[in-house]
This record gives C-alpha cells, structure tokens and sequence, in this order.
C-alpha cells in the first residue's frame, strides 16, 4: 500500500500575528488564542498532545484533555501508572502542541514537569461526573488486559460498591501533571507558507523575551 498525500495543500489566510497585535506574555497570548478556538468550530479546543520520552530517549506522544491553566502552567490530568506517567516521573520534561486547524494556528510549549497537589487533584477529581471517577477506578491504563469484558466487569463491580455513595476516593494512583513552560511558540499559517512564528522564552531572571522565528 501506498499513499501519496504530495498534492494535499491548503493556502493558509485566515489571520496574521505580528508583534503589534501579541501579547508581551504569553500566558496572555495563550488566553486569547484558547478564547478564540472555544467560541469557533474547533471541536474540543483544549485538547492537547503531550510527548515524553523513556529510559531509552524513545519519544511518545498522544493526546490529552487541558483542564486548567494557572500562573505555574499548564494542567492535565492522568493515572500517574501510565506509560505517560511513569515516563513523566521518571524523565520530568514535556512538549505540547495545540493545533486548532479552523484556526489555522498552533501553539507549541516546552516546560519541565512536576505532580499537582494532592489537593488540586482531589478538587478536580471529585469536580467530574460520578461515571469519570469510576472510570478512573476501572482501568489499569497502559496495561495489556485479556478483552473488553474484563474492563466491563471491574466497571460494573464498582457501580456495585458505590452504588449509594455520591462520589469516590481519589485513586492514589490518579492525578495531575503541571507543564511548567520555559518556551511557547504561537503559530499563524499565512499565505506561501511564510507563516507568522513568535517564540517566547523564559530568561534565567523569570523575564519572558520574545523573537520571531523563520518559517
């Protein structure tokens, strides 16, 4: 089999980011990109995708769902015994894309990791719908399982136990990861492919600079 995608190509020309019209922080930045993706056709705006690396420098990427941002960073939620997770803990260093193709724009971010507070992610945890939190529960995530039964039955096992209580514990094994950026880069598709690219990197003083970039 092969494919041939050479002659799939879109002129891109649906807005422009110039250094007049960004922001000089790019939390800032990122507030009025994310606002502009939600209030578009941009089905689910926050989701994201997280690359890791292993012990090997192997890199693994997917996507996952933001849920906050805060002056620390930027917060997603996980079982910290994924292969994501373990990868994370092991190795605390992440990049991130958002690509909002209605848009035409994406942005790019590099940061070091760390755990949320327990606290943060029990509030989280317990701030999601009785069926999230048992499907927190249910799956031993990244683990090879014998079928689909097997997961059908710890779901119904555990619908069973917390059949009367309005909310579960926070798995210990569950939680929050921040992406503490020290790079996000806004990307603008323009016309020819001489898209719009303004890198903003943290200095060692904890100023933001901002260049432009080459296409």
């Amino acid at each position: 089999m092969a494919i041939d995608a050479g002659n799939l190509r879109v002129d891109y020309q649906a807005d422009e980011l110039l250094e007049s019209n960004a922001a000089e922080n790019p939390f800032e930045q990122f507030d009025r990109w994310f606002q502009d993706a939600k209030k578009s056709d941009c089905p689910e705006p926050n989701a994201m995708i997280v690359a890791t690396v292993n012990a090997a420098g192997h890199p693994a990427a997917r996507v996952v769902l933001l849920k906050q941002v805060t002056d620390e960073g930027f917060i997603f939620y996980t079982n910290y015994d994924s292969r994501k997770g373990q990868e994370l803990s092991a190795h605390p260093h992440a990049a991130v894309v958002f690509n909002w193709l209605e848009l035409e724009r994406q942005v790019r971010i590099e940061g070091s990791v760390e755990r949320a507070s327990p606290e943060t992610s029990t509030d989280y945890f317990h701030s999601r719908p009785k069926k999230s939190q048992i499907g927190a529960w249910t799956s031993p995530q990244s683990d090879v399982i014998p079928d689909r039964a097997f997961l059908e039955q710890r779901k119904e096992d555990l619908e069973q136990q917390y059949a009367d209580a309005e909310e579960l514990p926070r798995p210990e094994h569950w939680g929050g990861f921040v992406v503490k950026p020290t790079l996000i880069e806004f990307w603008q598709g323009r016309s020819s492919r001489l898209h719009d690219r303004l890198a903003y990197s943290l200095s060692a003083d904890g100023h933001w600079e901002r260049v432009r970039l080459a296409p």
